[in-house]
């Protein structure tokens, strides 16, 4: 029994609803299809794809006679949001095992059959770069560097253990990119030659938990993000179940590519058991073996599910905790090589496995996203991809090092990116790796300020950076671009703590008390957990950038205590408790956007770190959802945080 993809609900013969079955293969209601399609909408609303038939409005005299009245229409040539798939024949069934017949298609022994790069895009790169200057490190396009000391002045005559500088970096702005238009049906577009051409391999679960309308709900996401890939983006898919094949190689999106993806996913049916490990095996091997590399790559991973054969045995038995054994070491984690391969993993409902999917991501240097309303599960794409089509800076390695003599670095607080103390402890870095455009970052780092009556000025630290630019593949170095100063006078007055020092101890703090209470709530102390959370709710309150109506603190204030709710009893805390911590904590610990619970409230949290280039992608999902602009969802503007820009001292 189908359900109609529209209502969501279930669609039998004979109970006096007319069906209407579109030339792609997706089923609808009658009067839901002909409420859609009134006002001039030929796209449907499953896979995005046009249709070159269309119902007539008032089918009532081909109803009885069991037939639904269509009408054909004419296609303009220029239409640059939907591809026009004329006629997509459904999946072919093996009806020994009904499973598509593309999984008994014969599979290279290596994935280099991948389409080569668009060579016009190649060189229009190139000519981006030298007429707007790419590359220059005294350009525009540079990443903004800032610093602040806790306090601006420290008594010579006093030590000061522990002291915060702060070093705060944002991400230039591609230049493709302009301001958005009131209207929102007329969203800013970005430019497919100022920008970094992408890779992406979106690996998915179509084991038996995903029929129905999982299964519609996944195939409109990937039907839109097809639809907002370039021609010099390539995509490849991979459908797993208790097996796992790639549907397509990696192939531009141009018109003809787009038709194939979707014709490719819109095939799909759900069937058999979890192998999360073999759909990633694929994926990378996708990855390690293409023949041409596009600047930008990355693998999406969505499941609704837990792994039956890598982590728990086919039969149940022996369930084994080794979440690394999931991911192929050829993706690990590895900055440094010039190797960044992140999976961006995205669990789908209550009944995935929140540890494992979070697991891969973080091992990978990727983002652990919970879709809780399976309704939001296109917003949840849109936002991943309004990112990865807006790096403008990778392998970025930010460098720091104490100026005065007598200063050594004590930590270094960056959350999942990877620190280096060096030099007898007078230098220090930290892998950041990739940046979205005007992406922020903050991290904190702590000297011992010793007593030296000799000066009246102390220098502290200088910071610089060194990254690629990944549409010129030049290298990038700023060296000393900011350089930290505080006064050392004999005597000082009350000293007011930096606002921006302050505020971002508390985003630590608080991930910090995430942690500790996801580890506790594990252990089944879920009272103490409440506990950390809440003793780190009363702390925050109190602090000076609190006081002031912080939109950082008050925001994690707030996700505290849906934390806390969240951990109200075992039931809760698994069914959705811990995949929206993990959710949190990935967010938090990679300063980078992730979904958690419903993404389009206005009032959510899951909005934290995005960039504009997110916002533009997730509000074009939102109006674009069912072809109605006039419908679609209000999505707050949402800024990363801090929310205010932060002034130096």
């Amino acid at each position: 029994m189908s359900t109609c993809a529209i209502c969501l609900t279930a669609m039998k013969a004979g109970q006096g609803h007319a069906i209407f079955t579109a030339e792609c293969s997706h089923s609808f209601h009658f009067h839901c299809i002909t409420s859609n399609v009134k006002h001039g909408n030929q796209i449907c609303p499953v896979c995005r794809a046009k249709w070159k038939e269309i119902p007539f409005q008032n089918p009532a005299s081909d109803i009885s006679h069991g037939r639904q009245r269509i009408n054909a229409v004419g296609w303009p040539r220029d239409d640059t949001w939907m591809t026009v798939l004329r006629r997509l024949p459904p999946a072919r069934l093996d009806t020994n095992r009904h499973i598509p017949s593309l999984y008994h298609a014969q599979e290279p022994p290596i994935f280099d059959d991948d389409e080569t790069l668009d060579q016009q895009h190649v060189i229009a790169e190139r000519d981006v770069s030298i007429i707007d200057g790419v590359g220059d490190p005294n350009s525009v396009g540079t990443i903004e560097i800032k610093t602040y000391p806790e306090v601006s002045a420290v008594s010579r005559s006093a030590s000061h253990d522990n002291f915060t500088v702060l070093i705060h970096l944002q991400a230039p702005v591609t230049s493709g990119r302009h301001s958005g238009s009131s209207n929102n049906a007329e969203l800013p577009q970005m430019s497919q030659n100022s920008r970094a051409s992408v890779d992406l391999v979106t690996v998915l679960d179509v084991s038996g938990s995903m029929a129905g309308t999982k299964l519609a709900l996944l195939k409109r996401a990937m039907g839109f993000v097809i639809q907002n890939l370039g021609p010099s983006d390539r995509l490849s898919v991979i459908a797993f179940s208790s097996t796992a094949r790639r549907l397509f190689p990696l192939r531009r999106m141009t018109e003809a590519g787009r038709q194939e993806a979707l014709q490719a996913v819109n095939s799909l049916i759900s069937n058999g058991g979890t192998n999360i490990a073999e759909g990633l095996r694929k994926s990378a091997k996708v990855i390690v073996d293409r023949k041409w590399k596009n600047s930008v790559a990355s693998i999406i991973l969505l499941s609704d599910g837990q792994d039956t054969y890598t982590v728990t045995s086919p039969n149940g038995t022996h369930p084994r905790a080794d979440y690394k054994s999931l991911l192929p070491i050829s993706i690990h984690q590895n900055r440094g090589t010039g190797c960044q391969i992140p999976v961006h993993s995205f669990g789908f409902g209550t009944d995935h496995d929140a540890a494992s999917m979070h697991s891969i991501s973080e091992i990978s240097g990727g983002t652990f996203s919970f879709i809780e309303a399976e309704g939001v599960i296109q917003d949840a794409f849109a936002q991943c991809i309004g990112g990865l089509l807006s790096v403008v800076v990778q392998e970025l390695q930010v460098k720091v090092e104490c100026v005065h003599r007598n200063l050594h670095i004590g930590s270094i607080k960056a959350g999942s990116y990877r620190t280096s103390i060096t030099g007898n402890a007078r230098m220090g870095t930290v892998d950041v790796g990739d940046l979205y455009a005007e992406e922020e970052r903050d991290f904190l780092v702590t000297i011992n300020i010793p007593v030296d009556r000799s000066i009246d000025q102390m220098p502290l630290l200088k910071v610089g950076c060194v990254y690629r630019e990944p549409i010129t593949k030049d290298a990038v170095t700023l060296e000393g671009a900011s350089q930290v100063w505080i006064q050392r006078p004999e005597i000082i007055g009350a000293q007011v703590v930096s606002m921006e020092v302050d505020r971002q101890r508390s985003r630590i703090h608080a991930a910090e008390a995430m942690a500790e209470a996801r580890v506790a709530a594990e252990n089944g102390d879920l009272a103490r957990a409440v506990s950390v959370l809440e003793s780190c709710y009363k702390s925050l309150s109190e602090t000076a950038s609190a006081q002031t109506g912080d939109r950082l603190c008050v925001a994690l204030c707030a996700e505290l205590k849906e934390m806390q709710e969240r951990m109200a009893n075992r039931q809760v805390y698994e069914t959705s408790g811990r995949a929206y911590v993990l959710s949190g904590l990935s967010s938090h610990s990679w300063q980078r956007a992730t979904a958690r619970g419903d993404s389009t409230d206005s009032t959510s949290l899951v909005q934290a770190y995005q960039t504009p280039s997110m916002v533009d992608m997730v509000t074009r999902s939102q109006t674009m959802l069912l072809g109605n602009p006039s419908s679609h969802r209000k999505l707050r503007q949402a800024l990363s945080f801090p929310a205010a820009r932060p002034q130096p001292r």
